[in-house]
């Protein structure tokens, strides 16, 4: 469904798709058995088998147990949600990391299922996600069909007019979702075309959402006046840390010369410096940032991302590891303090949009594939300061 579209926009894109794309689109609906995460009561106990040290062979153990896990727990419940996109481009990290082709082929197979098609919203950030690991699965074979439905629906997105009453990435966890789709098929393809457009609407949702004096991202609009108990503006972690993480992928995705990185790296380091600052003694962030004692459980997804972002800016020499490399091993420890016996990684918030309530064995799919992602880049850190 696409909102906030005039009835003509709506009427030239239905007649610009084909048929082609349309059919495969509705031919094979998400599986309604993909469940994005459980809470468990008991979730037993915790693994002892783990080390938190920063070193190549601790961080595989502590991906490989969380990745082997999930991997069970997703078998046979394919989707394109953006739950799952996450987790996928997690898989993609923890395959390469590991070596085991296991995770990226448990992605192909779900590519596949879908002919390579995004989501059924077109132009929803959400169901873009997906792309990532199209555009990864791309690069390990050059199939054209890899990437053909994911360039035709950017071809006709890019030709609706934006609306002024409504942006089109118009809550912060789109920043994750759908630039680094835009970035990487300019890159993949040559044509700066995708990238323009994701500059441009991703100025649009910073203007919009990116709060000067905290440098910080508010989730959306609707949180422009509400506040935490100590009377504080609520800034979520997970929604931080979508930004954050989306950021480094998109960089990952840009030329080394392109004009608009200066300004990305600057939002890198402007989040990172405060996000810094709000770290817990466990090494772990709280799910409201500027009211941590308001909640009594880290939350591991927004800071898993934390962990992935700022392990990036080390590795990419954008942050200096002397202030970061601290925060992320502190944040790194804390993370495999929370993974059990069987691989579940626990003080995951489930769906939502603000902060809120969860148990200690909470485990969603996304604060997974974010984990995975961290374990990528914390290994590249730990090989490059030895």
């Amino acid at each position: 469904m696409i909102l906030g579209r005039n009835k003509i926009a709506l009427v030239l894109l239905a007649a610009s798709m084909s048929s082609s794309t349309l059919v495969a689109q509705q031919a094979v609906p998400m599986d309604q058995r993909a469940k994005p995460g459980s809470s468990p009561a008991d979730p037993g106990p915790l693994a002892k088998d783990l080390s938190p040290e920063l070193k190549s062979a601790a961080i595989k153990a502590a991906v490989k147990k969380v990745a082997d896990w999930q991997l069970k727990e997703v078998a046979n419940t394919p989707s394109q949600d953006w739950t799952y996109a996450t987790l996928y481009a997690g898989f993609m990290a923890a395959s390469d990391l590991l070596k085991d082709d296991r995770y990226s082929n448990e992605v192909k197979g779900i590519a596949e299922h879908y002919n390579w098609t995004l989501g059924p919203r077109e132009i929803h950030a959400d169901d873009q996600a997906i792309g990532q690991s199209y555009i990864a699965l791309y690069r390990q074979k050059k199939d054209p069909i890899r990437i053909a439905a994911t360039k035709e629906q950017f071809d006709r997105v890019m030709l609706i007019p934006d609306d002024p009453k409504k942006e089109v990435w118009w809550w912060c966890d789109a920043l994750f979702m759908a630039p680094p789709v835009w970035a990487g098929m300019s890159k993949i393809t040559g044509d700066p075309k995708y990238r323009t457009y994701m500059d441009r609407e991703w100025a649009i949702s910073a203007n919009l959402l990116w709060d000067k004096e905290e440098h910080l991202f508010f989730r959306d609009a609707t949180y422009f006046e509400k506040r935490e108990k100590n009377g504080k503006k609520i800034f979520w972690s997970r929604g931080n840390g979508w930004v954050m993480g989306g950021i480094v992928r998109t960089l990952d995705e840009l030329p080394p010369n392109d004009p608009k990185r200066a300004y990305y790296i600057s939002k890198l380091k402007d989040m990172a410096e405060k996000v810094a600052s709000l770290q817990g003694e466990d090494g772990l962030w709280r799910p409201g940032l500027l009211d941590a004692a308001a909640y009594p459980l880290p939350e591991n997804s927004g800071s898993a991302f934390f962990v992935y972002a700022m392990a990036w800016g080390i590795n990419h020499h954008v942050l200096p590891e002397a202030k970061y490399g601290p925060v992320v091993r502190k944040g790194w420890a804390g993370l495999i303090s929370h993974i059990y016996a069987d691989g579940r990684l626990g003080a995951i918030q489930p769906v939502g949009a603000a902060p809120g309530a969860f148990t200690e064995g909470s485990s969603y799919v996304f604060g997974t594939g974010a984990f995975m992602m961290a374990g990528s880049e914390l290994d590249i850190m730990s090989r490059r300061s030895k």
